[in-house]
């Protein structure tokens, strides 16, 4: 992201900047949440907040999108996998038949890779949550710490300066449409701190920890983006006069040049630097993939509950009181899906902010709604600034605007028309069993 998406849209400075703005705006939805937990600690999260204020059509409209968003990332950080063998491991994956989707090498060692850390994955979300809750930790606290290593050695080094990291905002693109860029996948860099209502009623945190667990999540993934964007910044190869000329030619690189993160933190630390990162990298990776195991089976088994889709996917493991069928059924779908590549999967995932900005603006909106009847001003102004805010993501990211780039491609539009359509099919042949229910 700070190679590829942060530098090139906005600079250091605009992206400690917009992160900035992202992390206080994310802040504020996080506040709709932990007001929505209290009501109802139910797994389900956006889903039933939204059905239970604006009844099953709309609660259907929200976890429709937000089942795509959380979905979509299971598949993609298994094939990101792929990427840490390719850049780091000499391609050691890249063995066997091969072909091309658009453009995309896929290998079938690639795949035997990413179909194993998916079954893996799929089976210890299935043993129990306090399992996967201990393994997701250790995790965090690797990703965390790598990333602090790698920065702190950067900001005291004697060859870091803060003269290095100018200029300070990209000198291809306008400031503001710049930032704005950078804001406008907050909806997806932070998506993940949402999923804590997905397992509430599996864990007894209270709703005043849960609400501090979010706001420290998002934090800390607002500070691992900056600090390792401006780390990037500070390393400018020999031949190149600033970072801008570096990272608008890094994809004619090859090797750690082709990845300006990682040159920057063997620069400083060596190949242990490389080697933290790269742990870093892969403990995100990794806790991506668990992490919406959990929160992807826990939405599907609440909209089974209430009837909009088949009572399978409600079903309960016997032993370990969890989903089963819902988490093996993320896992057959995302088996299927690197035999695409990952080029036809980004087109996906890029709609995965908008299935993240629906599930914000629907709490915010339930927030606001509930805290009117309750007499609570504050989350009824916090409720409509999170209403706002998601609008804001939405109307960024769906049309396109003079000037900005943050909008979704040709290919992301005719696949969420898909999706689309797939959604009216699908709510239109459950009519009969909510009207049954009812």
């Amino acid at each position: 992201m700070p190679g590829n998406t942060f530098l090139p849209s906005a600079g250091p400075a605009g992206t400690a900047i917009a992160m900035g703005v992202a992390a206080v705006i994310l802040i504020i939805i996080a506040f709709n949440y932990g007001y929505m937990i209290r009501r109802f600690p139910v797994a389900g999260g956006e889903f039933i907040y939204t059905q239970r204020a604006f009844g099953k059509t709309h609660g259907f409209i929200c976890a429709w999108f937000l089942s795509l968003a959380y979905l979509a990332i299971v598949p993609l950080n298994a094939t990101a996998l792929a990427l840490i063998g390719r850049n780091l491991l000499g391609g050691i994956f890249q063995v066997g038949f091969h072909y091309q989707v658009a453009g995309y090498d896929v290998y079938l060692g690639e795949l035997i890779l990413a179909a194993a850390a998916l079954i893996l994955f799929a089976f210890l979300s299935i043993r129990n949550v306090k399992t996967a809750g201990v393994f997701q930790t250790v995790l965090v606290f690797l990703l965390v710490g790598g990333v602090a290593v790698v920065c702190g050695a950067a900001f005291v080094s004697p060859e870091a300066s803060l003269s290095a990291i100018e200029p300070f905002f990209s000198p291809t693109a306008e400031t503001l449409p710049g930032i704005l860029a950078v804001i406008a996948v907050a909806p997806w860099a932070f998506v993940g701190f949402d999923t804590v209502p997905q397992s509430s009623e599996e864990f007894n945190f209270s709703p005043k920890k849960t609400k501090i667990l979010m706001v420290v999540s998002i934090l800390f993934g607002a500070a691992v983006y900056v600090g390792l964007t401006l780390v990037t910044a500070m390393v400018v190869p020999e031949g190149y006069g600033t970072w801008a000329e570096y990272i608008a030619d890094s994809g004619n690189q090859s090797g750690l040049l082709a990845l300006p993160t990682f040159h920057a933190a063997y620069y400083f630390l060596g190949t242990p630097g490389l080697v933290l990162l790269g742990v870093a990298v892969s403990c995100a990776i990794l806790s991506g993939i668990m992490g919406f195991y959990m929160a992807t089976s826990r939405l599907l088994l609440s909209m089974a509950r209430e009837n909009v889709i088949p009572a399978w996917f409600g079903r309960i493991d016997a032993k370990h009181n969890t989903p089963r069928n819902a988490i093996l059924f993320i896992m057959g779908i995302a088996l299927i899906a690197p035999f695409f590549g990952r080029t036809a999967l980004g087109w996906i995932v890029d709609m995965s902010s908008i299935g993240a900005a629906i599930g914000y603006g629907y709490t915010s909106l339930a927030a606001c709604k509930y805290a009117l009847q309750d007499k609570r001003p504050g989350y009824v102004i916090t409720g409509i600034l999170g209403a706002l805010f998601g609008l804001c993501f939405a109307v960024l990211l769906l049309v396109p605007l003079p000037g900005f780039s943050c909008s979704l491609s040709v290919e992301s539009y005719v696949c969420l028309g898909v999706w689309v359509v797939m959604g009216l099919v699908f709510f239109a042949m459950t009519a009969k069993k909510r009207a049954a229910a009812a």
